[in-house]
């Protein structure tokens, strides 16, 4: 190693050292002796001239390659005798300075490293000295300290009778611990002849003592109503370890003072019809402000998070007098007979109505569209026991009774969070709040369980017969907007749209007060019962009355195949047509405000910074509630939106086989009735002539255009009047892609009948056609005439522009269908051709 650094100081290095050269050497002296062995094998196996003179050339060859590398061998001798001898000088000058080392070690550093060696025993020895002495120290002052606690309290509670300061020294001899306490020093030490015994049977004894005594004046003080007492003997309970027995007796005395108060609102006279909910609002009020008030207290003398206990004592006393408030209302409302009635009304009306068979004019009903009938059923419901006003009037004050429970177990909720343990980490400087959930308090109290079963179930099967009855009230006083008609020379004077029954408005009104009132309880087991109850009353009798109807009372069909249907009955199932469709617009809508609140509704009323939006969240902060209401709505909004838009494509469909499709065909023949299509040239020229005679604007007496102007706006005007938009949409959707398939038919019916002058007129025939269709409606419709367009279109191409095409698409398109892409062309390759084909050429 030393030889190694040395020649790489001075710049040279051993070829011999070098690991690659020697793993090269390593290689050449294998695959020579490799060379070798195969040479004397060959020459041991030679058996002809020719094989021994080839080892002998091989065995010259490697003659040739030893002494070469014996020559470089010997050439390097030299430099390796140099390195061996720098070597050993260098070896003998380390020796000298490790038997230099070796002395200084020996002389020097031995006796330095003896001295030390002592220092540092004795200083642990020290430092343990100094612990002792410490302890022993602190161990004499604890004694003396308990020494005086002792002596002070017996002084204190002497002639003295200062109990704070009697209670201050109790509570100093509590930070003596208790080895020191219990220990035989201690009990030697402390004891004088005032106070011979231990000092913990004498601190025991005073404790108790004073506990009794501060009970004692507690209650003297509770009794005369002296707060500036209470206060002060509340206060040492914690000084003298009694803790718990000055929260048990603190709680007594605020529950007293609740039930003071509830006896004062029983008191009053029972006059109006949320006494109950007033009552039990003046309850949890109360009870909220005293939480609020002694809340301060409580956690300054004992502690953070002792206002718990307090809470479990006063929730006692709630669930006795929230319990009598709950009873009261029970038996004065007569909630029970109510219930029972509500189970026993039959809903006469809806249930009647959905039993109903069609007229015997009615005919054979189809499974999938609705069936004929006559519109309206004068049936009245014929129980009337149950008094929906009154019904209401008890709904308003269960969900008031139940909106203060709720509040009442947010508040209760937020004073049993556990301290934040986390420094603050929102932009505002606030600690990040803990999710809420229900404290053990709440959930196993007696009042949570006489809400559940005498408020909540009422309120549900309160509101679910409400609402089913309302709807049931809402079709039995249904009617039909007055004064509309088919006729499309007559204006409608009715001009209050969209054109739908009262009973739309009437529900869609109840949906929304029955999830405000619902949501305004703000418990959420309970809104998605009812949000469930209301989902199936809306999918159920809401749509199934107005497919009943459909069916069985306004089916636009005629008793005359060759007559039209009757234009009341058209006109009653496209107004019930437009209930469906205005119906899912109104649940949206309504939906939307509870999910998405708006600005305009909290403008009612004084709100906290940064609370304007929080919607759902702020109404139900418990840990999942805000999701699953949400959830819960959405689901009743998609589940009425799908049933609903099913039986109204369905009712756009019947229309349009019932009302529009019959006509259409002798439309379409009467528009073209007379017109040819083989045209001469002066022919063209004189009816040009004759357009513009005759049409000062300049759009020329088109008779196809014309004839099915008229009779498409006679036919289709009347109905774009009563249906909603949408509904009108739909309904032109169908019957533009009807007009393209009869247009597309009726231009292939048409072969050999056009030579190409006859194709121009066609083409603008084709074009006023399609342009009457688009201009009812929306320019997305000409899609629907795309073929009938190509048509035209190829009809109207040069010869060779036809065959060009035809040419490249016939390899385009194959290109493109094995790979799966669209077509420019609608027409495909052989309707291209048919189109053309169409086309009669003069002297063929």
């Amino acid at each position: 190693m030393a030889h190694n650094r040395h020649g790489s100081l001075n710049g040279t290095v051993d070829p011999s050292k070098n690991p690659t050269h020697n793993q090269n050497d390593e290689t050449e002296d294998t695959h020579s002796d490799d060379e070798l062995s195969t040479t004397l094998t060959s020459i041991d196996q030679a058996s002809t001239v020719s094989e021994i003179q080839e080892c002998l050339a091989n065995l010259t060859i490697q003659e040739s390659k030893i002494s070469s590398r014996l020559s470089a061998l010997l050439a390097s001798q030299d430099e390796l005798s140099r390195e061996l001898s720098r070597l050993d000088l260098i070896r003998a000058r380390l020796g000298t300075q490790v038997v230099a080392a070796r002395g200084l070690s020996a002389g020097m550093l031995s006796s330095a490293s003896s001295t030390a060696s002592r220092i540092s025993s004795a200083v642990k020895q020290l430092d343990i000295e100094q612990e002792n002495v410490r302890q022993t120290l602190s161990f004499v002052e604890a004694v003396v300290e308990l020494k005086t606690c002792v002596l002070g309290v017996s002084g204190s509670m002497g002639a003295a009778q200062d109990w704070e300061t009697a209670a201050n020294y109790l509570a100093r001899a509590a930070l003596v611990p208790e080895h020191i306490l219990h220990s035989e020093f201690a009990e030697e030490m402390v004891p004088t002849s005032e106070e011979p015994e231990p000092p913990s049977k004498t601190l025991s004894n005073a404790a108790e003592s004073l506990c009794g005594l501060f009970l004692r004046e507690f209650d003297k003080a509770a009794k005369a109503g002296d707060g500036e007492k209470i206060t002060r003997y509340f206060k040492l309970f914690p000084l003298i370890g009694r803790s718990d027995t000055g929260l048990e007796v603190y709680g007594g005395y605020v529950c007293r003072g609740v039930a003071e108060r509830m006896r004062a609102v029983r008191g009053r006279k029972n006059d109006g019809p949320s006494f109950y909910a007033g009552s039990l609002q003046s309850l949890f009020e109360y009870m909220a402000g005293l939480v609020e008030r002694h809340t301060p207290l409580v956690e300054r003398h004992y502690g953070v998070g002792r206002m718990v206990k307090v809470i479990d004592k006063l929730q006692i006393e709630v669930d006795t007098q929230g319990g009598i408030v709950i009873d009261s209302f029970w038996e004065e409302r007569s909630i029970q007979r109510k219930l029972s009635d509500i189970k026993s009304y039959a809903f006469s009306f809806l249930v009647q109505s959905f039993l109903s068979t069609p007229s015997v004019s009615a005919g054979t009903p189809r499974s999938s569209s609705p069936r004929p009938g006559a519109l309206g059923a004068g049936r009245n419901s014929e129980d009337d026991s149950v008094d929906v006003k009154e019904i209401d009037s008890h709904l308003n004050e269960l969900g008031v009774m139940l909106s203060r429970w709720s509040l009442y177990s947010r508040f209760i909720a937020r004073k049993c969070l556990p301290p934040p343990t986390e420094p603050p980490t929102s932009p505002n400087g606030n600690s990040p709040e803990a999710p809420l959930v229900i404290p053990p308090v709440i959930k196993k109290s007696v009042l949570s369980t006489r809400v559940d079963a005498k408020l909540s179930t009422p309120f549900e099967v309160m509101t679910t017969f409400f609402f089913r009855r309302s709807v049931e009230k809402a079709f039995q006083l249904d009617e039909l907007p007055p004064e509309l008609h088919l006729n499309p020379s007559r204006p409608l004077r009715n001009t209050t749209t969209p054109y739908i029954t009262l009973s739309v408005d009437d529900v869609m009104y109840l949906v929304r007060n029955v999830l405000k009132r619902s949501l305004s309880t703000l418990s959420s087991g309970l809104v998605l019962k009812i949000i469930a109850s209301v989902k199936r009353i809306l999918e159920g009798d809401f749509v199934g009355m107005m497919q009943r109807r459909m069916q069985h009372d306004s089916y636009p069909k005629s008793n005359n195949v060759n007559s039209p249907p009757p234009d009341d009955k058209v006109i009653a199932f496209c107004v019930l047509t437009n209930n469906l469709d205005v119906s899912i617009d109104y649940i949206t809508r309504i939906i939307q405000t509870f999910l998405e609140p708006s600005e305009d509704s909290h403008a009612s009323g004084p709100q906290q910074p940064g609370k304007e939006k929080e919607g759902l969240e702020s109404q139900f902060p418990f840990v999942g509630e805000a999701d699953s209401v949400k959830n819960a709505l959405k689901s009743l909004v998609n589940g009425f939106t799908l049933r609903a838009g099913n039986l109204h494509d369905n009712a756009i469909e019947v229309i349009f086989n019932q009302v529009i499709r019959p006509r259409l065909r002798p439309l379409m023949s009467e528009s073209f009735s007379g017109i040819e299509y083989i045209v001469r040239e002066a022919d063209l020229n004189g009816a040009h002539q004759g357009d513009d005679e005759s049409d000062g604007e300049g759009r020329g007496a088109n008779a196809v255009t014309s004839r099915f102007a008229a009779g498409f706006h006679h036919l289709v005007f009347p109905l774009k009047r009563i249906l909603t938009a949408n509904s009108y949409d739909k309904l032109l959707r169908t019957t533009a892609t009807s007009v393209a398939n009869l247009l597309a038919k009726r231009l292939w019916g048409l072969a050999g009948k056009i030579n190409e002058l006859g194709a121009i007129r066609l083409e603008r025939d084709v074009s006023g056609v399609i342009g009457v269709v688009v201009r009812e409606g929306k320019y997305g419709l000409r899609d629907e005439f795309v073929k009938a367009s190509e048509i035209v279109m190829i009809l109207n191409m040069e010869e060779d522009e036809v065959v060009e095409i035809l040419r490249k698409d016939s390899e385009a398109e194959e290109e493109r269908d094995a790979e799966g892409e669209s077509a420019e062309w609608r027409l495909t390759r052989e309707e291209r051709r048919r189109a053309r084909g169409l086309l009669k050429y003069e002297g063929r």
